[in-house]
């Protein structure tokens, strides 16, 4: 059993950006599993993640359950990969950036009316 901290080289918070539980993310290596001449993370919890996210988008807690690692362990490792460029994130939309429900329900009354 590998400790988290070793995964992790000590750090408890990615790099640059915090990722929320609902951000997908995708692995952006070829079907072949090359990153055109990139260098794959050393891990072998990363090479986990690129294969779970190859081919179908994941949220960050999908990744953690299915790793079995703790949440905290998972962004660090996350951030190592979207530093690499072998994987995007697609972050949630705040809140406040979403339509009003009124606005929604009145889109909805005018589309019945048709």
């Amino acid at each position: 059993m590998v400790r988290p901290y070793a995964m992790t080289k000590g750090r408890t918070r990615p790099g640059g950006r915090e990722f929320d539980l609902i951000a997908l993310v995708v692995s952006d290596l070829g079907a072949d599993g090359g990153p055109d001449g990139r260098e794959l993370p050393a891990g072998p919890e990363q090479g986990l993640i690129l294969d779970l996210c190859r081919g179908n988008a994941l949220s960050v807690a999908e990744i953690a359950a299915d790793l079995d690692l703790p949440l905290g362990v998972v962004r660090v490792l996350l951030g190592d990969l979207l530093d690499a460029e072998l994987i995007r994130v697609s972050r949630p939309v705040p809140p406040a950036l979403l339509p009003d429900e009124h606005i929604l329900q009145e889109v909805v009354n005018g589309l019945r009316a048709l």
